[in-house]
């Protein structure tokens, strides 16, 4: 049987004090309200609550705002703090100030009376996180809808700790966006955030590529280099599309958690992993294990913190508020500003989304990037789609209404017209090539927010090629603008 004890819940809206003292009543609590901060204080003095159930926003103060002042005066009351502002800055923040525990409005009653049963029960828990970061005010999680609520209150438990993370999702769900939140919100922000995509390294480097190398270790080893397990030592290393690694690198990598140390390859030194490990995959790894292609005490080892995001579909809500997001950063980045009126965002709504979140910020991009009028409706959005006749399909984006191959030649063939029988100038697949690579590369430093490595990366090719077609090309090299 769950324990029971006195709760006290502040909120000014008297039908959610009156239906939430109900609920906590039948629930065996005795239970007190408040409509203030105010007469929250006196409560708190009268009453001796064991549990706090407090709103943020109060007609005389913030909830959020008066917690470490409480804690002061009432160390170890567990908080639970209920918000209508629906942020992972609000999640962040209240687990931050010293909450327990933070609910979403419109909250779930079965929920938060799970919630204080917790509070009673973990009255010494460790509350404040203490984390230091950047401004809550740009960060990279956007959405209000429950499930995404879920992530966040996750995030905001674990962003003090070293737990291993293992973040689960479709491609596309930003997995590297929630890995960077857990880093750059945490204790270990000042030290280096690292990330490896599993997929992207021959298998043969895989285990050079974590742990290092000697000189001498193999052909072509002609200096010692660091592993991303030195690059990362006293931050994050992210491990991306895990599920890829090959079993002989999986074997290493579970005695480096098991024994906190590791050694290059070739070397004998150990050396003190002093990382966080968050892992990320977007495959089936039970499957995985059951088909021999994974290790299943490796799994256990990743597993200890599962943060499953949410397919864009399934958070159909959040699509206007990512869109006009995904807008803002294109026009902070050089490209035209574009909005979206009501119609468009519908029209995004209906929607599939197969590539998910990163779909729809490359489609926001390419508006930016294309659509003539500032402002964007329906009908420029459906030219992106191709809408199947079923209602539950999930239909395709193409990068233009027939594809890039069509647009190509509908435009080299409107080209070739205007000289009549005559042929054009000579050079014409030079003039095509650098009227495509052009735009690409433009879009591609656009992307990656003028950081020539990771477009380099992007695009394909070495960084000093890169480096000399921005400028052959006239394309500014910090930001990607276009120098005509």
């Amino acid at each position: 049987m769950s324990a029971t004890g006195r709760v006290l819940v502040v909120d000014d809206d008297g039908a959610v004090r009156t239906v939430v003292r109900e609920a906590l009543r039948r629930a065996g609590h005795m239970v007190e309200t408040a409509a203030s901060v105010a007469e929250q204080r006196r409560l708190l003095a009268s009453f001796n609550p064991q549990v706090l159930v407090t709103d943020v926003m109060l007609p005389d103060g913030n909830g959020l705002d008066v917690i470490p002042e409480l804690l002061k005066t009432n160390p170890g009351l567990p908080i639970i703090v209920l918000s209508a502002q629906n942020t992972f800055t609000t999640a962040l923040r209240a687990t931050e100030q010293g909450a327990f525990d933070y609910l979403p409005k419109p909250f779930d009653l079965a929920e938060l009376t799970r919630a204080v049963s917790d509070a009673l029960a973990s009255r010494n828990a460790p509350g404040a996180i203490g984390a230091v970061g950047p401004s809550t005010e740009d960060l990279p999680l956007i959405g209000r809808s429950p499930p995404m609520q879920e992530v966040y209150r996750t995030i905001a438990r674990v962003v003090a700790n070293d737990l291993t993370v293992l973040v689960l999702g479709e491609s596309g769900t930003g997995k590297e966006l929630v890995a960077r939140a857990i880093h750059d919100f945490g204790p270990r922000s000042a030290a280096p955030f690292v990330a490896v995509n599993m997929a992207a390294i021959p298998r043969e480097l895989i285990e050079s590529e974590l742990f290092g190398h000697e000189r001498g270790a193999f052909t072509g080893a002609q200096t010692r280099t660091a592993g991303r397990f030195e690059q990362a030592q006293g931050g994050t290393l992210f491990l991306d599309e895990i599920g890829d690694m090959p079993m002989e690198a999986q074997t290493r990598l579970l005695r480096v958690l098991q024994a906190g140390e590791f050694t290059t390859v070739g070397g004998s030194r150990s050396i003190r992993a002093d990382v966080r490990i968050i892992a990320a995959t977007h495959k089936d790894l039970p499957r995985l294990i059951a088909d021999g292609g994974f290790r299943e005490d490796l799994y256990y080892r990743l597993n200890v913190v599962p943060i499953r995001l949410p397919a864009l579909r399934q958070r159909g809500e959040d699509i206007g508020e990512l869109a006009r997001s995904f807008l803002d950063r294109a026009a902070s980045e050089g490209l035209p500003r574009k909005v979206l009126d009501a119609g468009a965002i519908d029209r995004l709504m209906q929607y599939g989304w197969p590539g998910n979140v990163r779909e729809l910020e490359n489609l926001m991009r390419r508006l930016a990037a294309l659509s003539r009028d500032e402002v964007i409706n329906a009908a420029v959005v459906e030219q992106q789609f191709q809408f199947s006749s079923a209602k539950d399909s999930t239909p395709a984006v193409s990068a233009s209404e027939g594809g890039l191959a069509d647009a190509v030649e509908m435009h080299l063939s409107r080209y070739f017209a205007t000289f009549g029988r005559d042929l054009p100038p000579d050079g014409l697949y030079d003039r095509v090539l650098t009227e495509i690579e052009k735009p690409l590369l433009h879009l591609s430093m656009a992307a990656s927010k003028g950081n020539q490595l990771r477009a380099a990366r992007l695009l394909g090719i070495n960084r000093n090629t890169l480096r000399k077609k921005l400028t052959d090309l006239g394309i500014d090299a910090g930001t990607g603008r276009r120098g005509d």
